[in-house]
């Protein structure tokens, strides 16, 4: 679920066994609806940018295969033990989402769920990600973001305690970037659908690369 900056890996590696605890309300109350949104669109050879714990993995289909990247090697452990208990074919890797270590057309879908939150720089993720789609690909994010006033004075105050000290962002608006991107008279990504949540605080998107 993080792809944080290494210097806070190592909080990210000692929280990692107890994360999924820690967060069952959270999950239940408000994120595995936006999984459940993408599982359903989800297809072919997958792309999951941030893993964390695998939460997602239950969601994917049977006929689709995961490869999972993160930085934190304790998040990874994590996802590692729920393959087993998952239908889908899944494979772990620690990289970086800023650099991924996969060659341009790799993947029919790239997933980025409640993880562009905390990457270091989420315009190089989205580009990168753009970058390993084939054509026709789809691109699928879900994540909380900067929501309805008076609602976002409170997330740029949490802000001020979360970003230094561990890397999340409350405030943050991937598809605002996305649309940047999507803009340029070069790029190949056409925005499919996009809908927010509770207050604004969780948004979706659906995005797809041209087909050639």
């Amino acid at each position: 679920m993080v792809e944080a900056g290494s210097r806070h890996l190592d909080r990210w590696d000692r929280q990692a066994p107890e994360y999924d605890t820690r967060t069952a309300g959270l999950e239940r109350r408000f994120l595995s609806a936006s999984r459940r949104w993408m599982g359903r669109r989800a297809q072919g050879t997958t792309l999951e940018i941030a893993i964390g714990t695998g939460a997602n993995l239950p969601y994917y289909p049977d006929d689709v295969t995961v490869t999972g990247i993160d930085l934190s090697g304790g998040m990874l452990a994590e996802a590692a033990g729920r393959i087993s208990d998952a239908d889908t074919e899944a494979r772990l890797l620690r990289a970086d989402a800023t650099a991924v270590p996969f060659p341009a057309d790799a993947f029919d879908t790239v997933v980025a769920t409640f993880a562009l939150c905390s990457v270091p720089d989420v315009e190089a993720t989205l580009v990168e990600a753009l970058r390993v789609l084939r054509p026709g690909g789809r691109l699928l994010l879900a994540d909380h973001v900067a929501g309805d006033w008076p609602l976002r004075l409170l997330q740029y105050a949490v802000d001020l305690v979360t970003v230094p000290l561990h890397g999340e962002h409350f405030t943050r608006r991937p598809l605002l970037v996305l649309r940047r991107l999507a803009a340029d008279p070069d790029s190949a990504v056409i925005i499919e659908e996009t809908e927010r949540l509770g207050f604004g605080i969780i948004e979706r998107v659906h995005a797809t690369t041209l087909d050639s």
